[in-house]
């Protein structure tokens, strides 16, 4: 089976490449088995047959699952949509800047809509980095900060309007804790509870490694965090830059 390395640089590239089954296949090979070398995800065994009819290998030792397919073992497996509408999905979501919509994938592969979400949900679930490697290993920078996301106060009914003034502060409105690791180009979000300062650093310390540097605005809840870490604070009241210091 010939190997092809070509990177389609458009969508119409990628629906003609990807159409190929075996461009599809041989990228997707390549992936799996970087050395070439097939093996048995059952076993173990490497010196396995590729059945050229039903597009698939065979391990020569006899056990269930002896015959496979490169998406064993991946988000694409038990689906019965094939591997060449997978990996056009799967460039789609890596090169649309805004977002693609099930809608525009059913167009773009014609599959149905539902196809489409189920596929996009797949693919989004295989991209989630591993959240238990902390951020700013090697004394890399992070930067963390949170922010108040809801609807604007002037958009809101008369009534609601009325208990956000009442309240105050975030009412009504959801509190998300972000971390840029800078060098690894890795950012993580996570809705939280509040902005106490447990709350916040229980957030710092359970992503930021101790070695790293790291970056926030001069809010009282991040006071103490000198303790355990590199920490330098901006004051957004004099400036949002302060050399290497911004969040």
């Amino acid at each position: 089976m010939e190997r092809k390395h070509k990177q389609p640089k458009t969508l119409q590239e990628a629906v003609v490449f990807y159409s190929d089954p075996n461009n599809a296949l041989a990228y997707m090979t390549d992936l799996r088995w970087p050395d070439g070398v097939v093996v048995c995800p059952t076993c173990g065994r490497n010196d396995v047959v590729f059945l050229h009819n039903q597009r698939k290998w065979q391990c020569k030792s006899v056990h269930p699952k002896r015959q496979f397919s490169a998406k064993v073992g991946t988000i694409f497996e038990d689906s019965p949509i094939p591997l060449e509408k997978w990996l056009v999905v799967v460039w789609m979501i890596s090169n649309c800047r805004n977002g693609v919509s099930s809608y525009e994938v059913a167009r773009a592969i014609g599959v149905t809509q539902k196809s489409a979400w189920f596929m996009l949900h797949r693919i989004r679930l295989g991209l989630q980095s591993d959240l238990v490697a902390k951020l700013g290993g090697d004394s890399g920078p992070v930067e963390a900060d949170e922010t108040f996301i809801g609807g604007k106060v002037k958009n809101m009914h008369a009534e609601k309007k009325a208990r956000y003034f009442k309240r105050g502060g975030a009412f009504g409105k959801t509190i998300v804790m972000g971390f840029l690791d800078r060098e690894a180009r890795a950012v993580r979000a996570k809705v939280i509870p509040n902005v106490k300062r447990e709350t916040l650093q229980a957030e710092v310390m359970a992503h930021v490694d101790k070695e790293a540097k790291l970056y926030t605005d001069n809010a009282p809840a991040y006071d103490g965090l000198r303790a355990r870490f590199v920490h330098e604070v901006v004051d957004h009241v004099q400036t949002y830059v302060r050399g290497q210091v911004t969040v």
